[in-house]
């Protein structure tokens, strides 16, 4: 399959047709890998977030790095 390249602004960019996108579950963020362009769309994102969080959890390593309020805010 072949595709145009157009040019968008300053940059350029490739228009895929919606029912491409449709076949091949593309949404809003694909993944492109190096040395050739090959489109993957990224399904879960989030993925094992949650088993994550419950490891740092149990852990204790889901300390704050920062104060949440900033002295400032204190009214």
């Amino acid at each position: 399959m072949e595709a145009n390249i157009i040019k968008i602004g300053n940059s350029k960019g490739l228009i895929l047709s919606k029912s491409i996108l449709e076949l091949y579950d593309i949404h809003d963020k694909v993944i492109l890998e190096k040395g050739r362009i090959i489109l993957k769309p990224i399904n879960k994102p989030r993925k094992n977030w949650e088993a994550s969080f419950k490891q740092m959890r149990t852990e204790n390593d889901d300390q704050l790095l920062i104060d949440d309020v900033f002295q400032e805010e204190n009214y």
